[in-house]
């Protein structure tokens, strides 16, 4: 098991950040992890870390204490925070000179070229780093996290500022790591989690309230809450919605297409053909929505 956390306890001043929480992540999985602002993600992954102290609990990783040997730990993890800090004055390829003289590698010039070119900064690597668009500033903090072949990878929105070409080459970089390393991936962008992980860990308030494969969200979803995609012929008055018994909300997806949520998909359903037919409106398609990583994390967060 390469990180073991065990009812970790965390505040600030009266705030309590992290409620007795515990988890597992083990080597060649992605192991997503969500939340609201202030769910307790960061503070978590900063005390995996070492750079921020628990008030109770523990922390294992690669089998070293990280409360007690937060040096040892920080040489087995590669972390890449929220905020990206970089130092704006210097250059690509001597910003990751540096970082690679405080890991004391060796076969430096080697390792630096290697990885300039797997995170895609070939063309950038003798500008500033104040000169470079946030994707490319991303991608060196990528770098720099994977510089020294840490066993342990931690990234928070690693994919922020990314266009979309810059997204497909940093996804497919994340897969092979994770496929060698274990890797904690946290975001906000819900469709990267499905692309990407493994297995997905929502924070809530300082609890975990999800754990669990990503095939297996369905189970989450509150009970009774179902989505209809339903598309009509022509216009239609969103208000006519509002008559479905088990209505909850409506939003347009199209021209003339709607998703309903309600509280039974088959009443849902059997209610909208009825409406229809009632208000003589053509129905094009009408059809269940599969439940998403979006879903859930809506349903238990709210």
């Amino acid at each position: 098991m390469s990180i073991k956390i065990e009812s970790l306890t965390k505040r600030y001043g009266e705030q309590l950040v992290l409620d007795n929480i515990s988890l597992q992540a083990t080597k060649g999985e992605i192991l997503g992890f969500l939340g609201p602002n202030g769910a307790g993600k960061s503070t978590t992954m900063k005390i995996i870390t070492g750079y921020v102290k628990a008030d109770s609990g523990s922390v294992e990783v690669c089998g070293l204490n990280a409360l007690e040997e937060p040096i040892e730990i920080k040489q087995k993890i590669g972390y890449l925070p929220e905020n990206n800090p970089l130092y704006d004055h210097m250059y690509v390829k001597e910003y990751l000179g540096f970082i690679a003289s405080l890991h004391r590698l060796d076969h430096k010039k080697e390792i630096i070229n290697d990885m300039i070119a797997k995170t895609g900064l070939t063309k950038e690597q003798n500008k500033k780093i104040k000169a470079l668009s946030k994707g490319y500033r991303q991608r060196v903090g990528l770098a720099q996290a994977m510089l020294h072949d840490p066993e342990v990878l931690i990234l928070d929105e690693p994919t922020s500022g990314l266009d979309p070409n810059q997204l497909g080459d940093i996804r497919s970089l994340i897969r092979k790591l994770g496929e060698e390393k274990t890797l904690i991936f946290s975001t906000h962008i819900m469709q990267e989690v499905e692309a990407l992980c493994d297995r997905v860990v929502i924070i809530h308030e300082g609890q975990i309230v999800v754990d669990d494969h990503i095939q297996y969200l369905e189970k989450y979803k509150k009970a009774g809450f179902d989505r209809v995609l339903v598309e009509f012929e022509g216009p239609v008055d969103e208000k006519i919605f509002r008559q479905l018994s088990g209505f909850i909300s409506c939003k347009k997806k199209g021209n003339y297409v709607y998703e309903i949520d309600g509280k039974s998909e088959i009443t849902l359903r059997k209610e909208l053909l009825g409406l229809a037919q009632n208000k003589q409106l053509p129905l094009i398609g009408l059809q269940k929505q599969e439940i998403s990583v979006e879903n859930v994390f809506q349903s238990l967060t709210k």
